[in-house]
């Protein structure tokens, strides 16, 4: 008959003294231990829609819709296909944007109960109509480059708009005679996408 062995014998002392490790849920409530990994929360404060964490998201638990005839962005996040990884955390560009929790209780009959809805206003090519961002990533990369954000004309001219300082009386580059208006060099003072960006300051009002 083998005897057990002295870390063995400690074990059972502590276990008799303190009690079972694991805890009476659900009978009485848990309370994760550090750095647990719970449900993802967004911030609206601080999260801006840039996308970055639908890029990182391994099983595509955060889905994120652009319509540019409405002008919206709307970011879903799927909490029945999250694994909790954390990525969305880690890799936020503003950093509380989306905090882990301390929530794990998420189960439910109805998978819509599931689902988080962000909306966020795009900012469009004002030629073409192309995507260029959310406002709120454009003013935060604004305050986040400070003088250096007058060197990308999108994102001070989105930030002068904000601030209500640009004047609108910005001389037409649309032709009566012409379908697809040309590109003139008054276009630069616009928010442009970077291809009607590289037109406007190539190409003259008469296409040379």
């Amino acid at each position: 008959m083998k005897y057990p062995k002295l870390r063995e014998i400690g074990e059972a002392i502590r276990a008799l003294i303190k009690g079972p490790y694991t805890s009476k849920y659900p009978f009485e409530p848990h309370t994760p231990p550090k750095k647990f990994r719970g449900k993802p929360i967004p911030d609206d404060e601080y999260c801006i829609g840039c996308m970055a964490c639908s890029e990182v998201c391994p099983p595509d638990a955060i889905e994120v819709v652009d319509d540019p005839e409405k002008g919206i962005r709307k970011i879903y996040r799927y909490y029945d296909r999250c694994i909790f990884c954390g990525q969305c955390e880690v890799n936020c560009i503003t950093e509380k944007g989306v905090q882990m929790s301390n929530e794990y209780d998420l189960a439910a009959f109805d998978r819509n109960k599931l689902r988080c809805e962000q909306e966020f206003e795009l900012v469009l090519c004002e030629k073409c109509g192309a995507i260029i961002g959310s406002k709120k990533h454009l003013l935060w990369l604004v305050k986040k480059l400070g003088p250096l954000a007058y060197g990308n004309f999108p994102l001070i001219l989105t930030a002068q708009k904000e601030l209500k300082t640009l004047m609108p009386d910005i001389p037409p580059s649309s032709h009566p005679s012409s379908e697809s208006p040309p590109r003139v060099r008054s276009d630069v003072f616009r928010i442009l996408c970077p291809k009607c960006r590289h037109e406007a300051l190539i190409f003259d009002q008469y296409g040379h």
